[in-house]
């Protein structure tokens, strides 16, 4: 933790070098090491605000960083990894079987929804959802084509509104972020009560 603080006021002080700390931070994201895509989105953002010249540079690099994090997720850790995930004491309390054949129906019945409304939720679920897909070997275009459209709304957004108000937009967001939490979980949890009492009446 002291290193990731040490990294973090290093961002501070040297925005020239920013953009290529951030995209690198969330790079490490994708093999699961805990960088939080929302600390790098607001930390972008504030200091876009403070050094106007740079925003672009901050932009794209919180925007690729985080798109490539996910194919990194998807694509070396889900599927070519695979079944061995469970196997890691690190991946296996958080995709576990019974969570991986929920996400991959949502996957099937909601497609491109699915990544979508993961992208908001919180609680480490974004990873869970990218793992799920390679793990369910969703389909390589369609889940590059679909992650591109879900980041670029959530990075456009959230940076637009760290960058707009602030350090007062942080507040809001989490409680929203909590709200589609809340919900995420309540529908998922019927989703699979459901599921099991089918298969219970068969």
């Amino acid at each position: 933790m002291e290193i990731f603080n040490d990294l973090m006021v290093l961002i501070n002080s040297n925005i020239e070098w920013a953009p290529l700390i951030i995209f690198g931070l969330l790079f490490l994201a994708g093999f699961n090491i805990p960088v939080s895509e929302d600390l790098m989105l607001f930390t972008s953002a504030i200091l876009a605000a403070k050094n106007p010249e740079y925003k672009w540079q901050l932009f794209s690099a919180v925007f690729a960083g985080a798109y490539v994090s996910d194919l990194i997720c998807y694509g070396f850790i889900g599927r070519y990894l695979g079944t061995k995930l469970f196997k890691i004491k690190l991946f296996a309390s958080m995709v576990t079987p019974k969570r991986l054949e929920v996400i991959n129906a949502f996957f099937k019945k909601y497609g491109v929804l699915t990544l979508i409304f993961g992208r908001f939720v919180p609680f480490g679920f974004r990873n869970a959802l990218f793992l799920s897909a390679g793990l369910g070997k969703m389909n390589a275009l369609k889940f590059a084509m679909a992650d591109l459209f879900a980041c670029t709304i959530s990075c456009v957004s959230f940076f637009y509104i760290y960058y707009t108000y602030g350090e007062v937009a942080i507040e809001y967001v989490k409680k929203s972020n909590y709200l589609f939490g809340g919900i995420a979980l309540v529908v998922i949890l019927f989703f699979f009560v459901k599921k099991v009492s089918k298969k219970s009446s068969i």
